[in-house]
């Protein structure tokens, strides 16, 4: 099993950025993906999650309006377009599958927002 993501950068308030994850190894389509992200000196926070087949979403209050997440069960691959970006943004963002009592993480991103 591997999640596997990119797009991670410095990026400058009020710009956008997309990270993306690579999913291998178990039956994409099955499970639920989500993002979350650990700033420093934070909890870790679920940003947004989309569901398996019929591909509901749900978003922190703190994105909704800014983040986007999809996903394509073709390629295996959920993305997360950020726009709009904050400093308070600024944190390590990790991939996950989720599916009953299997649970799958991405290796993280840093993704930081500065001027």
């Amino acid at each position: 099993v591997q999640l596997v993501q990119s797009g991670g950068v410095f990026v400058q308030p009020g710009c956008s950025l997309s990270l993306s994850c690579a999913a291998s190894g178990f039956t994409f389509i099955s499970y639920g993906m989500c993002w979350f992200r650990r700033a420093p000196g934070k909890e870790r926070e679920l940003v947004a999650d989309i569901a398996n087949s019929v591909a509901g979403t749900n978003y922190a209050d703190s994105v909704k309006g800014r983040f986007t997440i999809s996903r394509d069960n073709a390629k295996a691959t959920v993305d997360l377009q950020m726009n709009n970006l904050k400093p308070e943004d600024t944190a390590v963002y990790y991939c996950n599958a989720y599916h009953w009592d299997h649970n799958y993480w991405g290796q993280g991103t840093q993704v930081t927002v500065s001027s």
